[in-house]
């Protein structure tokens, strides 16, 4: 099994951050790639044979998808900032991405076949919960679920203040047993606001075969190939993290561990 977690590499080709893929990960199905790119600065792309979503974590800029243009995508700030914008892009699709602003983008993929069209997610459009009472409030916005239209991956991303915990109570999304629990690899990819702050996820199994703790900084991706993994964000520092999901069927179904199952009885 591979480091869970995963440092940012500043030094990068074509201001590339992350470069998670099924071979580096060790798993089947979710890729995943972070580039910052300065103003005027493209990146050249294929989406081979996966879809991808283009998450605009935080800048602004323009994508040309074969006959496809978007002009103006994202315009936020910090990924703390309202919901983001997106773009969806099916397999066989070259794309370039050209930033108007300082831009943070985030490439997420998952094996298709091609069922769907290169189309536009406004942030206007992206649902947003909130999750949890108390200490375990936390703030959502669902950018890909599995309403939408997309033929493996699921998105999402989401802020925890500080103090507070998330993906909590502890769940698992690791064994093919529909409908009560669906068969997921997932990634997070972690900023915390301020920047110099760390938080802290555990991903474990009921066995404790798996069991890592680890502190996660800014800009940290971390690997949840199967098991529990919550996460909890210290007094003071505000926690964001985008999550990317893909398995053998498009459905999020989680099975909380029992120990905890009393906190949402």
């Amino acid at each position: 099994m591979p480091n869970l977690l995963v440092k940012p590499n500043r030094s990068g080709p074509d201001g590339q951050v992350h470069d998670v893929s099924p071979a580096s990960a060790q798993w089947r199905y979710v890729g995943f790639d972070v580039y910052d790119l300065a103003a005027s600065k493209t990146l050249k792309r294929s989406t081979g044979d996966r879809e991808a979503l283009l998450v605009f974590v935080s800048g602004l800029g323009s994508v040309q998808a074969g006959s496809y243009s978007f002009p103006a995508v994202g315009g936020r700030l910090t990924p703390f900032d309202d919901a983001p914008f997106s773009v969806y892009l099916p397999p066989r699709t070259e794309f370039i991405v050209t930033a108007s602003s300082q831009l943070e983008l985030a490439v997420c993929s998952a094996p298709a076949v091609g069922k769907y069209t290169p189309r536009l997610i406004r942030a206007d459009e992206v649902e947003k919960i909130t999750r949890g009472t108390g200490t375990n409030t936390r703030y959502v916005c669902n950018i890909l679920p599995e309403t939408a239209e997309a033929e493996s991956l699921l998105v999402v991303e989401s802020v925890t203040p500080g103090g507070h915990w998330s993906s909590y109570p502890p769940h698992k999304h690791d064994t093919d047993n529909l409908p009560n629990e669906s068969a997921l690899e997932e990634t997070y990819y972690h900023r915390l606001s301020p920047p110099q702050g760390y938080g802290f996820q555990r991903v474990y199994t009921d066995d404790r075969s798996l069991d890592e703790t680890m502190a996660v900084y800014d800009r940290d991706v971390v690997l949840v190939p199967k098991g529990y993994h919550p996460v909890s964000s210290p007094y003071g520092f505000n926690l964001y993290y985008l999550n990317v999901m893909a398995g053998p069927k498009r459905i999020w179904r989680f099975h909380n561990e029992r120990s905890h199952e009393f906190l949402v009885a």
